[in-house]
C-alpha cells in the first residue's frame, strides 16, 4: 500500500502534470475566444451571406421527433474555426520555431577567442615536442 502511496505522489506531483494541468486550462480559455469569434463575428457573417445568423433553426421533423440537424451544422463550423486557429496561431509557429532551433543545433558558434588562442599553444607545443 506504501508503495501505491509513493507512485501516486510521484505521479500527482510531477512536473508533467503541473504542464499538463497548465496547457489544458490554456487550451479551454483559448477555445472560449474562437468560440466567441465564431459566434459573434462569423456567424453573423453567414447571416448576411444565408439570412440567418446561426444554423440553430434548421430541423427536421419526423412524426413527433425533431432533428436539430442546424445545431450540428453550428458545432462543426465552430470545430473548424477552433482547428483552424489552434493551426494558424500555435502549430505553425511552433514548426517554424522547432525549425529554426534545428537548423541552429547544426552550426556551432566558434569559440572565444582566449580558448581558440590557447588551442594554438597547445598543438604547437604538442608539434614542438
Amino acid at each position: 500500500m506504501k508503495k501505491l502511496v509513493d507512485e501516486f505522489k510521484a505521479f500527482a506531483l510531477g512536473g508533467n502534470l503541473i504542464e499538463i494541468a497548465v496547457g489544458l486550462v490554456l487550451a479551454l480559455a483559448f477555445a472560449a475566444v474562437v468560440g466567441a469569434l465564431v459566434d459573434f463575428l462569423i456567424m453573423p457573417i453567414v447571416g448576411i451571406i444565408f439570412g440567418e445568423p446561426s444554423f440553430d433553426n434548421l430541423t427536421l421533423t419526423i412524426n413527433d421527433s425533431v432533428i436539430l440537424y442546424g445545431s450540428f451544422i453550428t458545432a462543426v463550423v465552430k470545430f473548424l474555426m477552433i482547428a483552424l486557429a489552434l493551426f494558424l496561431f500555435v502549430v505553425k509557429p511552433y514548426n517554424m520555431w522547432k525549425a529554426r532551433t534545428a537548423a541552429g543545433e547544426e552550426e556551432a558558434p566558434p569559440p572565444p577567442e582566449d580558448i581558440a588562442l590557447l588551442r594554438e599553444i597547445r598543438d604547437s607545443l604538442k608539434t614542438r615536442g
